[in-house]
């Protein structure tokens, strides 16, 4: 029975005539490729990408120079050096991070008391010289001023699971 049935279906061709139907199935579904560079598909409020410092709504950076993010940092991509201000409080003088060493685990957004650190939104930011890869405190704070709605956004999004 099942060399006459193996038979009839390879003579009535049943696999072949099965995948047809399946691709006739899909093919007056709707599209779900994106078109990549122009459409970008939805972002969880947790994603880990490129880092940021962030600033107070007066403009004055967040970072203590606690150096929590330094300490925990597994990878030690952080370099962060300090100095006393005048009205006494510290501030940091350089906070490097050589993201070439970075492992996105995201335990220095954790262990900021202040919400200083922050890995944002951005997922493209390839370059082609392993120099450009070291940020420094001034490009942490650029990231901060153009992703400071988003980050925002997505620190109140997170909140209740914190």
């Amino acid at each position: 029975m099942t060399t006459l049935d193996r038979t009839l279906r390879s003579f009535l061709l049943t696999e072949l005539v099965s995948g047809f139907a399946l691709t006739l199935k899909y093919m007056f579904k709707p599209k779900v490729t994106l078109n990549y560079p122009y459409e970008k598909g939805p972002l969880s409020p947790r994603f880990r990408g490129e880092h940021a410092l962030r600033r107070y709504p007066s403009g004055e950076e967040r970072c203590i120079a606690c150096k929590l993010c330094e300490a925990i940092c597994p990878a030690q991509a952080i370099t962060i050096e300090a100095e006393p201000r005048a009205d006494g409080s510290r501030r940091t003088t350089r906070y490097d991070i050589d993201m070439t060493k970075c492992i996105y685990c995201g335990l220095c957004q954790e262990a900021c008391p202040v919400d200083a650190i922050v890995e944002g939104p951005n997922f493209e930011f390839a370059t082609e010289r392993r120099a450009e890869m070291i940020y420094s405190k001034q490009k942490l704070l650029d990231n901060g001023d153009r992703w400071e709605a988003e980050l925002a956004m997505r620190q109140e999004a997170d909140a209740p699971y914190r």
